[in-house]
């Protein structure tokens, strides 16, 4: 391991996840998806343009792993007519709908660590996309928990809750606070374009939240870990991508309409796979080579739930062997992507059972490309 002489040492010593009542299977996204590609195939027809082509539960299972995804708003979503989740705005004098969906997680985070929110001095909303730019997600999520100190919002795709992870172990380990609260509400729906058959599938809701703070003598609670290292990476791709910002509204010639097509999520499927399946290998190896471990050391590996092949994959190539659900769990198939949170998740429902002294390693990747990882020791 590196010398650590003169920084602190530091725990994860608390999970919570909120994931959403309402849920939608395949074969009813694929019933509303293929509604609309019919009726659109049919002015396309008309006018001698190229048909769409229909999505299909099997496929969707084969190309992701993903048979279930939850919804925070399931209203919209499947009416062809529509086909985005009705979110009603509120006023800006109440608590928005990003902030509650993430200090539902914060909380649940903050009771397995034994922790109030006073005790927190930093709070980090680390998500995909943010609700807005300003005031930050995180300010009004401090505001609404009570904690003290700052903070402040983050972005790098489904990596932001890894790369908050590794933000908040070094300021803890250097001193620069006590206690950090990484949450990542995550209501991708309200960013995925349904009429895209490509990634219509993908995507779930859910909210994940860890607390990351200095290691104190005395009892840990069960699921606690200490967090030897962490790393982040990045290299620029066009192959996720979202243009949803300021140039939906000034790009337009016509500033009375906003037109969403191209504007929201896209991705080029194959190249993802390919690309981020040898990053996330490579990366994983020579992180762990760092700290002179290996891949087989790992007792568990928690990974970005996006696709199931890539993961196992990304497995295969590091271990040179594939690994079951034991060794590397998975929550996608009833979950769907849930960006950010999706490697907590799958890290709140597979912890306390290892032993102590177990190595596991919290690895996220996605758009950028980008990837956060972190080492962890159960206590």
């Amino acid at each position: 391991m590196r010398n650590r002489a003169g920084m602190k040492r530091v725990v994860l010593s608390g999970v919570g996840v909120e994931i959403p009542e309402a849920s939608i299977s395949n074969e009813e996204l694929v019933g509303s998806f293929n509604v609309w590609v019919d009726r659109e195939n049919a002015k396309r027809c008309l006018n001698g343009e190229a048909l769409l082509q229909k999505s299909d539960s099997d496929f969707i299972v084969y190309a992701s792993g993903v048979r279930n995804r939850h919804v925070l708003v399931r209203d919209g979503i499947l009416d062809p007519e529509r086909m985005t989740p009705r979110i009603a705005p509120r006023p800006n004098d109440q608590l928005s709908v990003m902030a509650e969906f993430g200090v539902a997680s914060a909380r649940k985070a903050l009771a397995d660590a034994g922790r109030e929110a006073a005790d927190v001095d930093l709070v980090i909303c680390a998500s995909s996309h943010q609700q807005r730019p300003y005031p930050a997600i995180a300010i009004e999520i401090q505001n609404a928990l009570g904690t003290r100190g700052a903070a402040f919002d983050m972005n790098l795709g489904c990596s932001s809750a890894g790369a908050a992870i590794h933000i908040a172990y070094n300021l803890v380990r250097a001193g620069g606070h006590r206690r950090v609260l990484v949450v990542s509400p995550e209501i991708i729906t309200g960013q995925l374009n349904f009429r895209d058959r490509q990634t219509h599938f993908i995507f779930g809701d859910a909210s994940a939240s860890v607390l990351v703070e200095a290691m104190e003598e005395g009892p840990k609670p069960k699921g606690a870990f200490e967090i030897l290292a962490s790393d982040t990476w990045t290299q620029f791709s066009n192959n996720i991508r979202t243009n949803f910002g300021f140039l939906v509204r000034a790009g337009q010639e016509d500033v009375s309409v906003v037109d969403m097509e191209g504007n929201m999520i896209t991705q080029v499927g194959n190249k993802v796979f390919k690309e981020v399946t040898v990053a996330a290998h490579r990366f994983i190896t020579d992180f762990l080579a760092r700290q002179d471990l290996t891949p087989a050391q790992m007792r568990r590996f928690w990974l970005h739930q996006a696709n199931a092949r890539m993961n196992a994959m990304i497995l295969k190539l590091s271990l040179g062997h594939e690994a079951d659900h034991d060794r590397a769990p998975m929550v996608l198939d009833r979950l769907g992507n849930t960006a950010a949170a999706g490697a907590i998740i799958a890290l709140e429902e597979n912890r306390r059972d290892l032993s102590a002294g177990d190595y596991g390693l919290f690895c996220a990747f996605g758009a950028g490309y980008s990837i956060g990882a972190a080492l962890l020791k159960k206590l």
